[in-house]
């Protein structure tokens, strides 16, 4: 792997970091090829695009998924596991829903984390448990990302968890990679809750905002998120939210972010919003596990992207624009 990293940055070097072309500070981040594949549930086919993205495995696949309910996805996973390395991690309230000797469980605090590594090249990731629910009723999104590099801190993190080690380990040893599709430079930085202070990233990201702010949350509790929102709200951004209604209480941001002038609706699914999502600028998305809470950030196994690539902003653009226009005051 050593070998990998020393050839990553010569790559750099000799391109004088022009492949970051489109990437802010394209100098911090590691050059991988690599793609990004975006479905949006439930209008979009997520459990086909999911069995199919399992099926490709020829080597292994290590997942960690809080939930496994999807008949499909279970037989995709004991099917492979007859031919190959399958390791799963689930969450300890869940295990009954697919319990096998290849299947560890956590019983402290929640594994939240949604992903699956196959072949340690590509990984699937995303605010999509796999079911019946998330994957035809709720609003959620799954990605598909083939890279090496990325892959391999997926792989980093789902180890530490195989061997027991839940709510801690390494930090993130390579978090931003620049994706190589032969069209352009895809900016990609991964973090893992609680060890990369997830929350932290989001609100540094947040901070570079310079016109627009939209988010569409399940649960948002955390207040120094709100706060930025709040600020860059002050500062005439147009800042502009949905959230889960099942999920707005005395401890939600809802409010506050209402008092104070904040754009924010209740959303319209009569099951769940489900997803964990900042369009930044219409440029950058923030996407992953991680609801924006103090337990997200530090009592659970969860992971976080920051996207920037301005098409893939775009298609979460639309699917915000769609979700708050069926969204109630």
């Amino acid at each position: 792997m050593k070998k990998i990293f020393a050839l990553v940055l010569i790559s750099l070097l000799l391109s004088g970091c022009s492949t970051g072309k489109g990437i802010a500070n394209p100098e911090t981040y590691l050059q991988d090829q690599g793609t990004i594949e975006l479905y949006f549930c439930p209008q979009e086919d997520c459990e086909g695009a999911l069995v199919s993205f399992l099926d490709s495995a020829e080597q292994s696949i290590h997942c960690a998924l809080f939930d496994i309910g999807l008949k499909s996805i279970q037989e995709k996973l004991r099917e492979k596991q007859k031919v190959m390395e399958v390791q799963i991690v689930t969450d300890n309230d869940y295990l009954k829903k697919f319990d096998h000797p290849f299947v560890k469980a956590d019983s402290y605090g929640l594994m939240h984390d949604k992903f699956c590594i196959i072949d340690g090249s590509k990984v699937s990731t995303g605010s999509m448990n796999p079911t019946e629910n998330d994957a035809h009723k709720n609003n959620n999104n799954l990605l598909l990302i083939e890279s090496a590099l990325i892959a391999k801190n997926y792989e980093e993190e789902f180890q530490e968890m195989w061997q027991g080690n839940f709510k801690k380990g390494s930090k993130v040893n390579n978090p931003r990679i620049a994706l190589d599709d032969k069209r352009k430079n895809i900016g990609v930085e991964t973090y893992f809750c609680p060890e990369d202070d997830c929350a932290y990233h989001v609100k540094e990201e947040l901070q570079k905002a310079e016109r627009s702010i939209h988010f569409m949350t399940f649960s948002f509790t955390h207040e120094g998120i709100a706060n930025v929102l709040l600020l860059k709200n002050l500062d005439g951004l147009e800042v502009k939210g949905v959230m889960e209604v099942r999920q707005i209480s005395e401890h939600s941001e809802y409010g506050r972010l209402l008092q104070n002038k904040v754009e924010v609706r209740k959303d319209g699914n009569k099951n769940n919003l489900h997803h964990k999502v900042f369009i930044v600028d219409e440029k950058t998305v923030i996407t992953g596990s991680f609801n924006p809470t103090a337990n997200g950030d530090m009592r659970n196994d969860e992971n976080l992207l920051i996207i920037e690539d301005k098409e893939i902003a775009k298609r979460f653009v639309e699917e915000f624009e769609r979700v708050y226009a069926a969204g109630t005051d």
